[in-house]
This record gives C-alpha cells, sequence and structure tokens, in this order.
C-alpha cells in the first residue's frame, strides 16, 4: 500500500470518528486539492450545516461531500425537486445532473438565490433529492467562450477526474528530502516588458509561474530550455501558476502540453476562460500573418482540461511543501498577486505578477495583506522615476475634451486597447459621460474580441469592483448594455460604413497596434485630419503602437483592410496620448504597495520593466525602506534559506 492510501485511510477512520454513527462514508479520495467524501448519507450531512467546516478544521484539508450513487433519487424526480426548493426569481436556466459524481449543476440569473444564506438552499437541496450541487452563473451577455469551456469540460469530465485524482496523490505524497532551500530562475520579463516566466524551486517541488510571449518582438520567447525549466523535461514540473491572462503572461501556456507536460494550472476561473479565448485568437492571428503558430488547438484545451481554479484568499496545498494563496491584483478581470507558504513556516514567496493598487473603476485595487512575505517578485513596468500616471478623474476629463473637439471638427475617435481590462475600463468611462451629458451620445463600436471579453466579465462580476457588481445584477443598470454600445461582427464591410458615417468611437484591438483590426481601422480612418487616434494604454518598446507615439507617421498596413504585402499608409489623423488608464500601478503606485506591507518583505526582485524602470525602482526602494532589492537579468537564479 502506497503512502497515500495509507494517509487516506487514516482520514477516513478520522472523519468516521467525528462524524455521526448513523452517517456512513463510502470512500476518502483526492481530487487535486481537495479531499473528497462519499457517503451514503448525504441528506444526513446537509442537515449540519456545520459538519463540513468542523471537519475541514479538524483535518486542515478543503473538504468535498459527494453522495454514493445509490444515494441518489432519479434525476427526472430530483430535477422537479429542485426547481421547487429554489426560488423563482433565481432565474434558473438549466439543470445538469452527473451521476458518476452526484453533482448537479445549476445555471441561473441569480447564484446568490440558489445558494441562500450561508449555503441554506444548497443544503436543502441535498437533504432533499440526495444530490450535491454546484452553482453557475447564466452570463447576462452571452459568451460563447464560457459556453464552450463549459461544454467542453462537461464532456471531459471523466477525463478531469482522473487528472484531479493523479494531481491529488501528487501534492500529498510524501517529502523526499530533508534539506530546506529556495530558488527563484528568472526565465523572462527581466529588464523587459514581455514574456514573463519564473521557476520557483525547493528540494520537493518545481513549479512555473507564468508563461508568455514579448509583444513586438517575433521569436523572443521564455528561456524554457535552460535545466531549471523545460531542460529538464517538462514532466518534471509539479504546477503551473498563471497570474493572469494577457498574452504577455499566457500566450505560451499551451506550448507546455506540445513538450509533455501533464500536470495543473491553478489560475482563477475568468482567467481560465480568458486564457482560452485569448491563446486561440493568438493561433489565428499568427495563421493570418503566416507564422507558423507554436502549438495546435489542441493544446489551448488540454490547458483548460488541466486547470484547477482557485478563489482569492483560498489557501491551497499544491505540493508536499507548497501552499498557495491568490490575492485580487486590481490589473484585469480575475488577476491574481499569488503568495507561496513554503514547508513548515520555512519561507513566503510572493510574485505580484501585474497589479493596479488603487481602486479603478472595474476593480478594487491589488491586495498586499499577507501574514508574511520573505521576498517579493514586484513587476516595475511604470517604474521609473518619472512613471508617475495622471489622477483617474483628470485622465477621464482629458478623454472626454479629445472626444468633444474630434465630434465638433466632425471626425471620429479611434482607441486602440486591450481586449481584456482596458477597453472594459474605457467603456464605464463612455457610458457615464453620455449618460450625464458630458459628450454627445453617439455609437461606440467596439471590434476585435472586446465584445466577447465584456460578456465574460458580466459572467463573473464577483470579481470586479463592489459598486459595478451590483449595477450587473440588475440588467436595466447594467452599463455594458448601454444602447451605444455596437459589436463589430460583418467585418470589413461593417468598417466601411462606420469610416463613412457619422462621428462616433471605435475601441479595437489590438492595443499595442500590433496586427488585428486596428490595421483596419487606421486604412479607414488614419487618412482623415479631423480625426484622432487615442492612446489609453502602455505600448512597449519595438511595437508598432510606441513608434506612432513617437511621431511615425508612414505605418505598414500589409494584408489588414485590403492591403498588399509591402504597403504603407501615412497618418493624417491626429495622436494623443491620455495617461491614467492603465492597468498598472505607476511608480508612486508601486512603492506605496510595497511601503504598506506588513510586515514588509526582506527582499524585493523588480522585474517587467524597461532598464530604467527596474533600476530607478530597484534603487529607490532600497534607499526609502532599507531593504535588500535587485534588478535581475534572465536567467539568473536567486537562492534563499
Amino acid at each position: 500500500m502506497s503512502q497515500v492510501d495509507k494517509q487516506l485511510d487514516t482520514l477516513k477512520s478520522e472523519i468516521e470518528q467525528e462524524i455521526p454513527n448513523d452517517i456512513t462514508v463510502t470512500d476518502v479520495k483526492y481530487e487535486g486539492p481537495e479531499l473528497v467524501v462519499y457517503t451514503r448519507d448525504p441528506k444526513r450531512f446537509a442537515g449540519d450545516g456545520d459538519l463540513i467546516r468542523r471537519l475541514a478544521s479538524k483535518l486542515r484539508k478543503r473538504i468535498t461531500v459527494r453522495p454514493d450513487p445509490s444515494a441518489l433519487s432519479p434525476p427526472t424526480r430530483a430535477e422537479e425537486a429542485v426547481r421547487s426548493v429554489i426560488p423563482e426569481e433565481a432565474g434558473v436556466t438549466d439543470l445538469d445532473f452527473h451521476e458518476d459524481t452526484g453533482e448537479v449543476v445549476i445555471e441561473a440569473e441569480k447564484p446568490g438565490m440558489v445558494i441562500g444564506r450561508r449555503g441554506s438552499t444548497l443544503r436543502e437541496i441535498t437533504q432533499e433529492v440526495g444530490w450535491t450541487p454546484e452553482v453557475v452563473r447564466t452570463p447576462p451577455i452571452e459568451s460563447s467562450t464560457v459556453s464552450n469551456v463549459r461544454g467542453f469540460l462537461k464532456n471531459e469530465r471523466e477525463e478531469r477526474r482522473d487528472i484531479l485524482e493523479r494531481v491529488g496523490r501528487q501534492i500529498h505524497r510524501e517529502e523526499m528530502s530533508d534539506d530546506e532551500w529556495v530558488r527563484i530562475t528568472t526565465l523572462g520579463c527581466c529588464r523587459e516588458v514581455g514574456r514573463a516566466a519564473f521557476i520557483l524551486s525547493t528540494p520537493e517541488t518545481r513549479i512555473l509561474i507564468d508563461c508568455g510571449d514579448k509583444p513586438g518582438a517575433e521569436g523572443e520567447v521564455p528561456y524554457l530550455q535552460v535545466p531549471e525549466a523545460l531542460g529538464a523535461g517538462a514532466a518534471t514540473l509539479d504546477a503551473v501558476i498563471l497570474t493572469h491572462a494577457h498574452l504577455d503572461h499566457s500566450a505560451l501556456l499551451p506550448l507546455l502540453f506540445k513538450y509533455g507536460y501533464d500536470g495543473p494550472i491553478y489560475t482563477t476561473e475568468p482567467t481560465r476562460d480568458l486564457m482560452g479565448l485569448l491563446t486561440l485568437d493568438y493561433l489565428d492571428v499568427a495563421a493570418k500573418e503566416g507564422r507558423t503558430p507554436p502549438y495546435e488547438s489542441a493544446q489551448v484545451r488540454d490547458a483548460i482540461k488541466h486547470t484547477i481554479p482557485l478563489e482569492y484568499g483560498d489557501v491551497t496545498d499544491i505540493a508536499p511543501d507548497v501552499k498557495l494563496t491568490f490575492h485580487n491584483a486590481g490589473h484585469i478581470l480575475g488577476s491574481s498577486v499569488t503568495h507561496f507558504h513554503i514547508g513548515d513556516g520555512l519561507y513566503n514567496v510572493a510574485f505580484s505578477g501585474d497589479i493596479h493598487y488603487e481602486d479603478t473603476r472595474l476593480f478594487n485595487g491589488a491586495v498586499n495583506d499577507f501574514p508574511r512575505v520573505e521576498t517579493l517578485v514586484l513587476e516595475s513596468t511604470y517604474g521609473g522615476r518619472d512613471d508617475y500616471q495622471t489622477d483617474q478623474a483628470d485622465s477621464e476629463e482629458a478623454l472626454k475634451e479629445v472626444i468633444n473637439e474630434t465630434y465638433e471638427q466632425g471626425g471620429k475617435v479611434v482607441i486602440p486597447a486591450f481586449a481584456v481590462g482596458r477597453s472594459q475600463e474605457i467603456m464605464l468611462v463612455l457610458e457615464e459621460a453620455m449618460r450625464e451629458g458630458d459628450i454627445p451620445t453617439m455609437p461606440v463600436h467596439l471590434d476585435g474580441m472586446i465584445w466577447e471579453a465584456t460578456a465574460i466579465h458580466t459572467t463573473y462580476p464577483e470579481y470586479l469592483r463592489d459598486n459595478l457588481r451590483d449595477r450587473i445584477f440588475h440588467d436595466d443598470e447594467n452599463p455594458f448594455l448601454a444602447d451605444q454600445f455596437n459589436h463589430i461582427d460583418a467585418g470589413e464591410d461593417e468598417r466601411q460604413e462606420v469610416s463613412d458615417g457619422d462621428q462616433s468611437i471605435i475601441i479595437s484591438t489590438s492595443g499595442m497596434i500590433e496586427g488585428g483590426p486596428i490595421m483596419s481601422w487606421l486604412r479607414h480612418i488614419g487618412p482623415d485630419p479631423n480625426s484622432n487616434l487615442v492612446f489609453v494604454g502602455y505600448q512597449a518598446q519595438g511595437t508598432l503602437g510606441r513608434r506612432i507615439q513617437n511621431g511615425w507617421d508612414e505605418i505598414p498596413v500589409d494584408g489588414w483592410g485590403g492591403g498588399g504585402r509591402g504597403d504603407t499608409l501615412t497618418l493624417q489623423m491626429g495622436t494623443e496620448v491620455v495617461d491614467g488608464f492603465s492597468g498598472h500601478a505607476d511608480r508612486q503606485g508601486l512603492e506605496n504597495f510595497v511601503k504598506t506591507m506588513n510586515p514588509r518583505p526582506e527582499k524585493v526582485l523588480c522585474v517587467h520593466g524597461d532598464e530604467r524602470s527596474v533600476q530607478d525602482l530597484s534603487s529607490a526602494l532600497y534607499h526609502d525602506y532599507n531593504m535588500r532589492t535587485f534588478a535581475p537579468k534572465n536567467l539568473e537564479t536567486f537562492r534563499f534559506k
């Protein structure tokens, strides 16, 4: 009998000692980080609302209780009973019974009403029918991504359970080494923006944090070939962590499965969906531009299938010697600051990912409240000495001023923006400005993946700022459903029609003008001196967006909107830069993030910024807070303890 089997037998005995004698436990298994308890008496379990909580506290495990198949009501009878328990106002749109796990997935417009106060309605459902309810939200805006991911995971349930059981046994294996050390190896995004990737390793465990590409630099990928990374074989990785879905952090995750990785990806649920959306688009853009994609859509599906979603604040075992906790990063939907507790109090490391420290219209500001952090790996995109962004209210006024001036000139405003995060922030500003009469009401055309990304935002309102979440719960107040928003879905013909029409605002991907439909808009509207191109986000070095910002007006438009190979366009539209909408903290925000940590970290590694930015921030933190700071290069290894 293996060590894990002995452990499960011991846990089963401990559970049986803690529960009433009339409750039978038929099996105990690990599924990923969770301990799953099977019982013939799910109704008795549900009758005691505190029983599972007491067991979880006693065993220090995340516990899920599932019914033994013999305890289940037939689905047809169960459906009628479930619907009778749930209030009609909850807006149940689908019930899906899974007999292999004894779970019923309830999709509803108002999941909170299905859950009930402190889970009371869920317990009542189990007491009535024996099935274990799982609740998901019906998207207020139909999302093909959410629908496809849910459908795919439903079809792959059996294989996914096998994956989870294997991962669970790996997490809870016996520790093999008495050594105590922690290492961080930098594989990308050091003294540069893009291709984020790090290896966190201990004598027991090797964890990859992020695996992205580099905007504007084809072929510059993380140093995955080195022995610390995939050079030792992708199968030697124990876990992969994804801080958020932007391609400079996620683009090459599916590549891991091409090279033999078969383990878990830990991220939040919205990040999982956005990763699927953005990586599939990444393949599509590569194909359109005649480049060979680094992987196929099958590997994207593999990544989704191996994802274990976690919620903010949940402390989760991901290895025998590592616990992981996600916290809100305030950057984009589902973005996370990742905290690793290593060993039995041995060491604590936090990776900021990308952060925004102050509240925005979309998100609450980044969380920096950790019990302990000895080493912080901190993004430095705006870490330069003079990188202070305009106050958000001033930024919004500046944007409205540009829009009003352009409207009076009879022109159009074109805003290149990331599909995820920046676009939704700008949508909220425009919706309020039109509603309050600060700018004329006019069509706002959303091109590229922006509408689909917006639909995913409305699927997960619990990840948004408190007051915005409340508005989304009421369809008549949902700002993303405002009449002026128009999804461009007819391609080039519709773009031509918009270009020939009256004043309007166009928000289009890509945010750094590296391909995508923005190229077509430049072709259509670029020659109009009455129109304006407005930059609202970071433009990385080497990107076309940065070059236009710096004064380029001869623009290559190969293949977009009728352009042939080698075609160029002379931009005659105006260009404006409106700071303050970035999803990244500015210099002051980064310093405040560190300054207000209690206790503060002993060491800070400044990454994800150009050379000047990381060195400026590293120097300032050292001088102001007397901590050891570093501005590492790629392929450096730091050993702690």
